[in-house]
């Protein structure tokens, strides 16, 4: 009688020791050492005292993880109105718990040193420099082996938050953001709303996911333009930018 009251009593109680493993299983954050392969599109903005003073910063650019430890790719910065891109090698390491360390080498043969936290699958990498007088936090967001205009399309949530350079015409004026809605037609052509203010410009995307974009900021202006250069990731649902004119160092994103 006894052990048949256990056995029932197990039976009740199995169900519930099963639910709290699973809740267990799929609670915590588990990856893969694959989980990080092919081309991400990735955006860090901030600012750095490397030079000294504080200064800010903004890059975006694409890696090409090996799905082992490597890196290879391009990144382009905006530092404090000047604007360079470099070719890019490294290597990575992602752990269980889905944290991740990154280290890049550009052309000069120096090496910047970041940290992250993977989702699941590695579709997302949350990251931010670790090097001493650092302080940029971005994003890596999968994209695809190849792109075309056609991919840019449809109606996405524009933000943007920057910081003028003394470079700017009328001298340096702090930081500012500003949210709107683009239209992409897919063609390359974009219109922006901003309340009431609506105005337009164009795009370009190539066959490696970067995207170039003139914003029309004043209707019927054309010297009044935001230049981007940004990368189209998550299936065409985001761009991660960066503005390349010397007046202004911003981080842009467009999100469907």
């Amino acid at each position: 009688m006894g052990l048949r009251c256990s056995l029932t009593n197990y039976g009740r109680l199995a169900p519930v020791l099963l639910s709290l493993v699973s809740f267990r299983a799929f609670g915590a954050d588990i990856c893969a050492a694959t989980d990080i392969h092919g081309p991400y599109g990735f955006q860090l903005a901030g600012t750095t005292t490397i030079s000294g003073a504080e200064t800010p910063i903004a890059v975006v650019g694409r890696l090409v993880f090996d799905g082992k430890d490597g890196i290879s790719g391009v990144s382009s910065v905006n530092f404090n109105g000047l604007f360079l891109g470099n070719p890019t090698t490294g290597n990575y390491e992602i752990n269980t718990d889905c944290t991740m360390t990154l280290n890049l080498q550009d052309t000069s043969g120096a090496f910047q040193h970041f940290s992250g936290k993977a989702a699941p699958g590695g579709n997302r990498v949350e990251i931010h420099q670790s090097d001493p007088g650092t302080g940029e936090r971005g994003l890596l967001v999968r994209t695809a082996d190849g792109c075309s205009v056609a991919g840019f399309s449809g109606q996405y949530n524009f933000t943007v938050s920057g910081s003028a350079t003394p470079l700017a015409s009328e001298g340096s004026k702090g930081s500012g953001s500003a949210k709107a809605l683009v239209q992409a037609d897919g063609a390359g052509n974009l219109v922006i709303l901003r309340g009431n203010v609506k105005t337009s410009g164009t795009y370009t995307v190539d066959s490696d996911c970067f995207v170039q974009m003139d914003l029309g900021l004043a209707d019927g202006d054309t010297s009044a333009l935001m230049k981007l250069r940004g990368v189209l990731v998550n299936g065409g649902k985001e761009v991660l930018a960066v503005e390349t004119d010397p007046e202004q160092v911003a981080a842009v994103r467009f999100s469907r």
